[in-house]
């Protein structure tokens, strides 16, 4: 008998071997037809039951979200869904579900938001969003070490508790071991850190980079790829309280290298998540077209997911110094017709995402890397 995962027997030949599966059933049609997942693929394996051969009670209790154990023969399929099924001989139920409250989540979270969904702390990572997003988040993950690793990067941890700044690159959360209500005081009243727990005023890391520099210093090249947090209070897709960053720093490097590097990191990365996440992708291009739906013909993405990231990979990087950019922004059409949220006037403008969408896709028509 061979005990595999759900991906892998998706993709097996070894057809009239005995395989055993475990994992949660995604729905049970006819009293006959088990779709279980067990989270390696978003692909569900079929597992025909003969029910004329299984305890009633058994039965039953195959329920949407139940987790199981099936025993069983792999076989081409009849049916045109799906390549192999699984011809049950023996099920064991190793826990039991209540339907209702599963079938909400997992089955229709069309129905919920992803904030719904995240309150569904036990159920939220069986949906197909969340569950497609990790598995692109885990490869991705192990892309960027490969990357780094292969190029001769020196992987460094830096403080996630630090005294540090970094330049003021963002608000920090403080880190303390005082009681708030009663902190010790200085004479004129402020707080006296020195009876802290580290002698002083500490704070979770916004970033690694000063640290990051001086391994770099001697080491000669290094990256980190850690949490880091910024208590900036600003409720949109672009501003997260906590999120990992990728940090390279590296000595004897000019400007030309390091775009060099940040290109050739980026192709290698999403050529990698292309090739070993093409089911997940898949899904999440289709979710995304389904959102795209629902906005505005303005707002509404001309490429989609998967030619989005092929996009990438298949243009070289235009390198355009800030002014350059500020010039072609002041004479383009949606910035004299007043098309842009933000309007273009004079040298020293933030650019924002309107901005930059408009010199990938409408002037340069490929990835740009903006300098000085």
């Amino acid at each position: 008998m061979i005990q595999a995962k759900v991906a892998e027997i998706l993709e097996s030949d070894q057809f009239l071997q005995e395989f055993k599966v475990s994992g949660w059933v995604r729905s049970f049609r006819s009293n006959r037809f088990v779709a279980l997942n067990d989270g390696s693929t978003i692909n569900n394996i079929q597992c025909v039951i003969d029910f004329e051969k299984f305890n009633p009670e058994t039965l039953k209790r195959i329920t949407v979200g139940a987790a199981i154990s099936v025993k069983g023969i792999l076989k081409e399929s009849e049916g045109k869904q799906q390549r192999v099924e699984i011809d049950v001989k023996e099920v064991s139920i190793l826990g039991d579900a209540n339907p209702e409250e599963v079938k909400l989540t997992i089955l229709s979270p069309k129905r919920h938001s992803l904030e719904k969904l995240r309150e569904q702390a036990h159920l939220r990572v069986r949906t197909n969003t969340f569950g497609a997003i990790m598995r692109v988040r885990s490869k991705l993950s192990f892309a960027v070490h490969s990357y780094f690793q292969q190029n001769n990067f020196y992987y460094v941890n830096t403080p996630i508790i630090t005294g540090s700044d970094a330049e003021g690159a963002g608000e920090m959360f403080k880190v303390t071991n005082f009681d708030l209500k009663n902190p010790p005081k200085n004479e004129d009243g402020s707080i006296d850190y020195k009876k802290d727990f580290f002698g002083k005023e500490t704070n979770l890391t916004v970033s690694g980079q000063l640290e990051g520099e001086t391994y770099a210093l001697g080491l000669g090249q290094i990256y980190t790829f850690g949490p880091t947090f910024r208590a900036e209070n600003s409720n949109t897709s672009r501003h997260l309280a906590e999120f990992w960053m990728i940090e390279p720093e590296i000595a004897f490097c000019d400007l030309d290298g390091n775009m060099d590097l940040a290109e050739d990191f980026i192709k290698y990365v999403v050529s990698y998540v292309l090739e070993n996440c093409k089911d997940d992708l898949e899904f999440l291009e289709q979710r995304l077209a389904n959102e795209d739906k629902a906005k505005p013909a303005a707002e509404r993405s001309e490429m989609g997911l998967i030619e989005k990231l092929k996009f990438v990979l298949e243009n070289n990087f235009k390198r355009v110094s800030y002014t350059e950019a500020i010039d072609i922004l002041k004479d383009s059409k949606p910035n004299k017709k007043k098309k842009f949220k933000y309007i273009i006037e004079e040298w020293g403008a933030d650019l924002q995402s309107e901005h930059e969408r408009y010199l990938v896709e409408k002037h340069f028509k490929c990835p740009v890397i903006l300098f000085d």
